[in-house]
This record gives C-alpha cells, sequence and structure tokens, in this order.
C-alpha cells in the first residue's frame, strides 16, 4: 500500500540536528530550564540499541479503529493551533540505529531529570491541561509533548513519535510517547528511565495519534471503552 522505508542514509544530518537542540531548547522553555537541559544533554553517555529476542510477541502495537482524541489534547492545538498543523503524509517505515537508540535514551533521561512532576490541578486549577513545561514543571502528558518535540526539531520524523494514553500498572490513566520503528514500539515514560517496548510495560494502551495524521486518533488493542483522561504521575 505505498508504504516504504526510511533508510540509515540520514543518520550524519540527523546526528549533526541533534546536537543543535541545546540551540533549540531555549525557544522551548525558560531560560533557567533550557540550561539545565543543555548541561544535562551535554553529560550524555552512548546507549547500545537492544537486542531483539525474535518473533515470539507483536512488536507493534495492534491498531483498531478510529476514536476520539483526548479533550486535552483537542484543546492544547485550540491553544497552539501551530504546534498541531500538518498535511496526512505517507507512512514510512522508520529504521532504529544505534545512533538514533541513543538519542531517544539521552532525550529520555534529559526531560524525566529536569522536568518535576505536578498535578495540572496544582499547576493550573484545571483537572486536564495540556502544555509543554516551560517553567520546569508538568504532568505526564507535558514530558511526552516536550520530548516529542524535542526530538522532531533534532530531525525525527513526526509520523514515528506518538502521543499515546495508556492505563498504568494500578489502572489509573497515563500518557506516554510511542517511538515505532522497523523494530517494534518503544516507549519512552515519564516513570521509567529505560526505555521499553511497548508489551514489556505492563500498560493497557488505549489510543494513540495515527502514524499519518496527528490529530487523528486511533484505538489501540481492545476497543473496549474505557476512561482516557492522563492523571498526574
Amino acid at each position: 500500500m505505498g508504504s516504504g522505508r526510511m533508510s540509515a542514509d540520514g543518520d550524519v544530518a540527523r546526528g549533526r540536528a541533534l546536537m543543535m537542540v541545546p540551540t533549540v531548547i531555549p525557544h522551548v522553555l525558560s531560560a533557567r530550564l533550557g540550561a539545565v537541559l543543555i548541561g544535562a544533554f551535554a553529560a550524555c553517555s552512548t546507549h547500545a540499541l537492544p537486542a531483539t529476542a525474535g518473533a515470539k510477541r507483536l512488536d507493534h502495537l495492534p491498531v483498531s479503529s478510529v476514536t476520539q482524541p483526548p479533550i486535552g489534547w483537542t484543546e492544547f492545538c485550540a491553544w497552539q493551533p501551530n504546534e498541531c498543523a500538518g498535511a496526512t503524509m505517507k507512512v514510512r517505515e522508520f529504521v532504529i540505529t544505534p545512533k538514533r537508540w541513543n538519542d531517544l535514551v539521552h532525550v529520555n533521561k534529559l526531560v524525566n531529570a529536569t522536568i518535576k512532576p505536578l498535578t495540572d490541578f496544582e499547576h493550573w486549577g484545571l483537572v486536564e491541561h495540556w502544555s509543554y513545561p516551560d517553567d520546569g514543571y508538568g504532568d505526564c502528558e507535558d514530558y511526552v509533548l516536550l520530548k516529542r518535540r524535542m526530538l522532531i526539531q533534532s530531525g525525527w520524523p513526526r509520523e514515528a513519535l506518538l502521543v499515546t494514553v495508556v492505563r498504568d500498572n494500578k489502572d489509573e490513566g497515563h500518557a506516554v510517547l510511542t517511538v515505532t520503528t522497523h523494530k517494534g514500539d518503544y516507549v519512552l515514560d515519564n516513570q521509567n528511565e529505560h526505555i521499553l517496548l511497548w508489551w514489556k510495560t505492563g500498560y493497557r494502551f488505549v489510543k494513540r495519534q495515527s502514524r499519518s495524521d496527528p490529530n487523528v486518533w486511533v484505538s489501540l488493542g481492545n476497543p473496549r471503552r474505557v476512561i482516557t483522561t492522563a492523571t498526574p504521575r
């Protein structure tokens, strides 16, 4: 159906772009927080791409039908339409290389270590409010938005970086960033410094952005009706 594979030829350019993250960060966050992120980024070490154990499990999340986006995403797009703009795109298979894996680990640890958890109600006086954690504080979805934006600004394809709603191990609503690659769907989570394949998280996956259009959301796995508001974690 017209799908292609993103080659590894762009690794050099993407590597240069990721090293430019420190120059991009100040445009995303406050000056104080940007300085902290830049220092942490510079201190990051190299991390090996994990080996896969074969096709014994389904490494890509099963996608069901189109569903309603979370209210937090809808309101976020109403407040910041430029962050959600974009035409429907051709879905390509994203090849995860050791260099790209290292990028993911760096960004995940960087944001997790820098942003401090604070509920939307404590932060904004609202039950649900999705936003960039410009002041250094945020809820789970705010971690996701920042990781997604940093990776996109570093040259990663938007269709590989999907905001995802899950039920966590306490059966509470939670948001994570799913990175879909040729080796499977990996999860960046503010509750875990390790990046895991989706089935290793123990979460129940509810819905996420479509790969072809970030404003279209799809149900995942069993399309049972569940509460999908992300709670503060």
